[in-house]
């Protein structure tokens, strides 16, 4: 009894070192990806913008994506009463969808061009005007998933972010921006054609 107490207690730190690191690894650094992207130590994410599985009741069938604008959270609908919430960035007030959509397209590492609105709306995006190749300095990150409304694009988006720190605010475009780390995640789940309701306050 005593050996078992004895080798519980000189192998609970390596447990625990287990449990932190697999905790961890959900936003470590990501080798194999076209562009590496860095890990994103769990101290500089808020624990709710965390991706996570929660508990969720909703009239939505499973494979269903949410957007919960005023939440800045976004939910994948597992059924059964279970969601993967991740915390988002949402667009500035007046720029924002609502209502339903679904997954035009999607895209790895996307390219990305400016919008005539965001062009007029802010001058500085006219030097994008033939398009940003998709890379680490990509203001779409990793993933894009291109929401449409009757088989035409929305021009709104689902997309990762070179700026983790903007996550759980009020200040893109009008678009839905997510960690790079859950967008791959989120883009991995979802295929063309999946159900997008977007809730506004």
């Amino acid at each position: 009894m005593s050996f078992s107490r004895r080798a519980f207690i000189v192998g609970l730190p390596l447990f625990m070192a287990g449990c932190t690191s697999s905790r961890y690894a959900s936003y470590g650094a990501l080798h194999d990806e076209r562009f590496p992207i860095a890990a994103i130590p769990f101290s500089e994410i808020k624990p709710e913008l965390r991706r996570t599985e929660v508990a969720y009741s909703s009239s939505q069938p499973a494979g269903t994506i949410v957007v919960n604008t005023p939440e800045r959270r976004l939910y994948y609908v597992l059924g059964n009463g279970r969601a993967v919430r991740y915390g988002i960035g949402v667009g500035r007030e007046g720029l924002a969808l609502q209502g339903n959509a679904t997954i035009g397209r999607k895209a790895e590492w996307p390219s990305w061009t400016p919008t005539p609105n965001m062009m007029r709306r802010d001058p500085r995006n006219l030097k994008y005007a033939g398009g940003v190749p998709g890379g680490p300095s990509n203001p779409l990150g990793a993933r894009a998933l291109y929401l449409y409304r009757g088989g035409r694009d929305t021009m709104f988006r689902i997309h990762g972010t070179n700026q983790p720190k903007t996550i759980g605010g009020a200040v893109s475009s009008g678009c839905v921006r997510m960690m790079n780390h859950d967008v791959i995640d989120l883009y991995q789940r979802v295929q063309p054609g999946t159900k997008v309701v977007v809730i506004q306050a």
